[in-house]
């Protein structure tokens, strides 16, 4: 009951917050130049597809749907960092934190609970952008992604992931150094992901071990590229020349990995939380 409260709360909170309505605003502006720049393309594909062929056609459009999938992929991350990096930090500086535990509450409940407020407003945010892409994609070429909704869950397994980061550095850290701890360790997963996508296309061992050392240390990349693998066509998955697919493939144990990478980082935020001197 706690929890749902908390949940709650954390959600009409989050929807108060300028970052979100200007993130949502934002969005909309992508979405809107997103179709218009997919529309004036498709003209073209149009125009030569007795050129280009069906195959070569196909491969265009799933391009340019994991484009805009992959700047989606980014933005739901920054919104995710941005919105949650100061919940259980802020509270803690500002004392505000004081008035809810000082109720009949467990300390773990608040934790739990927002969490699940952040990871519901999130996963709408995700749905919104990524099934604008999808939509405005199949409304214009009838293409649909392979493996479309495999595709969303990971990607909302990324959001999840980072999100119990953020909580963990916000029960340990300030604003501010939580913020520089989530950015610089998806930075560290987003460049050791690039090396080890150049080192599989280019068949060295030591670049991939470099991306696979990155992964372990935060899976948020490897998610991605699983993602992107799993929405990707066959002959595209088979060339591996897109900046969007992958040539390393993360496998499913990376990605229960992940998992439990996510489910580790909120046990620790919970314990951290419980211990601290409020």
């Amino acid at each position: 009951m706690n929890v749902r409260i908390i949940a709650r709360l954390t959600f009409r909170e989050a929807s108060r917050r300028w970052v979100l309505w200007v993130a949502l605003l934002l969005g909309i502006v992508f979405l809107v130049v997103y179709g218009i720049g997919y529309h004036e393309i498709y003209k073209d594909m149009v125009r030569q597809s007795v050129r280009m062929g069906p195959t070569a056609k196909n491969e265009m459009q799933n391009f340019f749907l994991l484009a805009g999938l992959y700047a989606v992929n980014f933005l739901t991350i920054m919104m995710t960092v941005l919105t949650s990096v100061d919940t259980l930090s802020g509270e803690i500086a500002s004392g505000t934190v004081q008035t809810i535990v000082s109720k009949p509450m467990r300390r773990w409940e608040i934790v739990i609970g927002k969490w699940l407020g952040f990871a519901t407003m999130l996963t709408f945010y995700l749905l919104l952008m990524a099934g604008g892409v999808m939509l405005i994609v199949y409304l214009r070429s009838g293409y649909l992604a392979p493996r479309a909704v495999v595709g969303l869950g990971l990607m909302l397994v990324n959001i999840y992931l980072l999100l119990s980061v953020s909580l963990f550095g916000g029960a340990i850290l300030s604003t501010l150094a939580n913020g520089v701890l989530v950015f610089g360790l998806y930075s560290i997963a987003f460049i050791g992901g690039w090396i080890e996508q150049f080192g599989g296309f280019f068949k060295n061992q030591t670049a991939i071990n470099i991306g696979i050392i990155c992964s372990l240390i935060i899976p948020s990349e490897a998610v991605w590229r699983r993602a992107a693998f799993e929405m990707q066509s066959p002959l595209m998955g088979l060339l591996g020349f897109s900046p969007f697919s992958s040539t390393s493939v993360p496998s499913p144990l990376m990605i229960g990995y992940a998992i439990l990478y996510a489910i580790l980082m909120m046990a620790l935020a919970v314990r951290q939380f419980s211990k601290r001197d409020l």
